[in-house]
C-alpha cells in the first residue's frame, strides 16, 4: 500500500513538472516538417513514460527495436493489459506516436493537452457516429505522417489472456496504407490491475513483430487482417 500512495503522488508530481512544457510545444510553428515537430514533442512522453514505469520498480525489456520503421508513420497495433501501456508505449517505443484513445481522457487537465500535441485521437465508443468520425480522423493523422497506437481489443485484459481483437480498427490501415507494426505488451497487468489495484514491482517485456506493409495486407479482408495480426501478437505471449 505505501508503494502504491507514494507512486500515485509522484505520478501526479510527474504530470505536474509537465505542464511548463506545454506551451512552448504548443507554439511551435507548423511550418517545421511533422516528424521533426513530433520528435520535439515526444521528448517529454519519452520522459514521463520512463519515469511512470520506474517509480514502480518495474523492469522493461524491449525487443525488435529493429523491426520500427522510422522514416514513416506506422500503425502501432498491440494487446492490452493495464493502464501501464500506454506509458510503456510512451517511453519505450523510441519513436513518437498518439493514442486511439477513449473520450473520458480529454477530462484529465494537463494530460489531455499533452495527448492533443502528440496527435492522439479521442473516440467515443457509445456513440457510432462519433466513433467512425474518429476512425476518419485517425486515417488522416496517418496519411499526414503522424504514428498511432490502437489497442483492438477495445478494453484492458487486465491478465496474460487476449480479447479478439475488433476489426474497425483496421481501417486504419487499410485507408491510408501505412505498415502494420505489431506490438506485444506481456506483464504490464502485474504492476496494478493482478494485484487488487495495488502497485507491484514486475517484469515488463515489449516485443516489437516486424512490420504488415500495404503489399502484404492489400488484399485480405478486416477480418483475416484482424486474426492475422492477432496471431503474431499472440504468439509472442510466453
Amino acid at each position: 500500500m505505501i508503494r502504491t500512495i507514494f507512486s500515485a503522488v509522484y505520478i501526479f508530481i510527474l504530470v505536474l513538472r509537465t505542464a511548463p512544457r506545454l506551451l512552448p510545444m504548443q507554439k511551435l510553428a507548423e511550418t517545421i516538417p511533422p516528424e521533426e515537430k513530433d520528435r520535439l514533442v515526444h521528448k517529454t512522453p519519452d520522459w514521463f513514460g520512463k519515469r511512470m514505469v520506474r517509480v514502480t520498480g518495474s523492469k522493461v525489456e524491449v525487443k525488435g527495436l529493429e523491426h520500427i520503421p522510422q522514416d514513416r508513420a506506422v500503425l502501432v497495433v498491440a494487446n492490452h493489459q493495464s493502464n501501464f501501456d500506454i506509458p510503456v508505449l510512451m517511453g519505450y517505443l523510441t519513436k513518437p506516436i498518439g493514442f486511439i484513445s477513449k473520450v473520458e481522457m480529454k477530462k484529465i487537465p494537463i494530460a489531455a493537452h499533452w495527448m492533443e500535441l502528440m496527435n492522439s485521437v479521442f473516440m467515443d465508443r457509445s456513440d457510432r457516429r462519433q466513433s467512425l468520425q474518429a476512425i476518419k480522423d485517425g486515417i488522416e493523422t496517418l496519411k499526414a505522417g503522424h504514428s498511432l497506437v490502437v489497442f483492438p481489443e477495445g478494453t484492458r485484459s487486465k491478465s496474460g489472456e487476449m480479447g479478439e481483437f475488433k476489426t474497425g480498427s483496421f481501417h486504419l490501415a487499410t485507408k491510408s496504407g501505412v505498415p502494420i507494426l505489431p506490438v506485444t505488451i506481456e506483464g504490464t497487468y502485474n504492476i496494478l490491475e493482478g494485484n487488487g489495484n495495488r502497485i507491484r514491482p514486475a517484469r515488463v517485456t515489449l516485443t516489437i513483430s516486424e512490420p504488415i506493409y500495404e503489399e502484404e495486407y492489400r488484399d485480405m479482408d478486416l477480418k483475416e487482417l484482424a486474426r492475422y495480426t492477432q496471431n503474431i501478437i499472440q504468439s509472442k505471449l510466453s
